[in-house]
């Protein structure tokens, strides 16, 4: 039988180009890129060719590019290295309910060093108000959080909006674009950002390395302490093969990006239209149009949510009900309860993701493997 993937979201597989790329930084060119010798300066060049590569693709420069170990890292270090380089300015943070919670629990361990948090609300399709935003901006607020589009119902915020608002306010912005770069069209000046975060398995790169934009002159605390690695900004011996390994995914989404979105888009709209058509009780999460091109999530009334899980892989079919990252919590999620699900219906979700290597068959046999499932699931509930 064969295995389907729809749980890009959480992981995708490295593409063999960029398998090929990293290849040579294991053992031929594997010194230390903080050494002087020629093994070390060639580490040096290979990481600052990737930094001018990855930069390019998202409009920054090389300089406001720093390595790091994933998203969740990169959101970290944004979060509490703003916090605390402007504590003295103001101590008040704003922050969307439906951030990841690589964005969250550094907020709320803020709030235990005595910073303010308020969180903004959303509507139905998890949407965030820019006059909601303005209206909770006060003369102590010195950050904003907001993420580009959520990793669980793939709604895309106004971010450009938002961003402007926290320009003409003088507040820091940042903003978690690990579900969007190199999926939609990222660009750090359009969106009005002071910092952004990323990660390399979600588009097609090494897990284990991910960056961080800094604009030039936002100020950010260190995160990591140690060596002068990252001109300081992050100690740590950097990582040669993952640096090369996400600037080349990067390249490779930018290069096909145009033909991806549409037929993705595609895909996702076939699941759209024709799960709720198929399954009675069948509810879409998320915005209708203005969501990423690889996103499709349902609740489903009557269904509990890993037992559908389980009977798709039994089937040989691999989805999720959202974030990876909080797999096996007993919690509803927060996103769906803040869009307003019952509690109920938030357990009974699934988010279906799609990627490179998904086809017109694996929608398909999805299409014809989901209805039977549910209909017995449904059936065993009743009894």
């Amino acid at each position: 039988m064969e295995r389907i993937y729809f749980d890009y979201a959480s992981t995708a597989p490295a593409d063999p180009e960029v398998v090929k790329a990293m290849e040579p930084h294991f053992f031929a060119n594997f010194g230390n890129a903080s050494s002087p010798h020629a093994f070390g300066r060639n580490a040096k060049k290979a990481i600052e060719d990737a930094r001018e590569l990855l930069a390019r693709s998202l409009g920054a420069r090389s300089e406001e590019i720093v390595f790091t170990s994933g998203g969740t890292e990169s959101n970290n270090h944004a979060i509490i290295g703003i916090a605390r380089a402007l504590a003295s300015k103001g101590r008040h943070i704003v922050v969307s309910r439906i951030e990841h919670h690589s964005a969250l629990r550094p907020v709320e361990f803020l709030q235990k060093e005595g910073f303010s948090v308020t969180y903004l609300p959303v509507d139905r399709m998890g949407l965030v108000d820019p006059l909601e935003l303005s209206r909770a901006i006060t003369d102590k607020t010195i950050l904003v959080i907001v993420l580009h589009a959520s990793n669980e119902i793939g709604t895309i915020q106004d971010v450009a909006a938002l961003g402007r608002i926290c320009r003409e306010k003088s507040v820091g912005f940042h903003v978690d674009a690990v579900q969007t770069v190199g999926h939609i069209p990222v660009n750090v000046q359009e969106l009005g950002c002071s910092t952004l975060a990323l990660s390399g398995h979600k588009l097609y790169g090494p897990k284990g390395v991910g960056a961080l934009y800094m604009r030039k002159g936002t100020l950010v605390a260190n995160f990591l302490l140690g060596g002068d690695q990252e001109r300081g900004l992050r100690a740590s011996t950097q990582n040669v093969s993952g640096a090369v390994g996400l600037a080349k995914a990067a390249q490779l989404c930018q290069a096909r990006m145009p033909q991806e979105m549409e037929f993705q888009t595609r895909l996702r709209d076939r699941l759209l239209q024709e799960i709720p058509r198929r399954i009675e009780g069948a509810v879409v999460n998320g915005h209708p149009t203005r969501r990423l091109p690889n996103n499709a999530h349902f609740s489903f009334e009557g269904v509990e949510g890993e037992s559908l899980l389980l009977s798709l892989d039994m089937a040989g079919i691999a989805a999720s009900m959202g974030s990876a990252c909080t797999s096996g919590a007993m919690k509803a999620s927060h996103v769906l309860t803040a869009i307003g699900l019952s509690e109920k219906l938030a357990f009974g979700s699934l988010r279906l993701s799609l990627g490179r290597w998904t086809t017109e068959e694996h929608i398909d046999r999805l299409l014809e493997q989901l209805p039977a499932i549910v209909k017995r699931l449904r059936a065993a509930a009743a009894v």
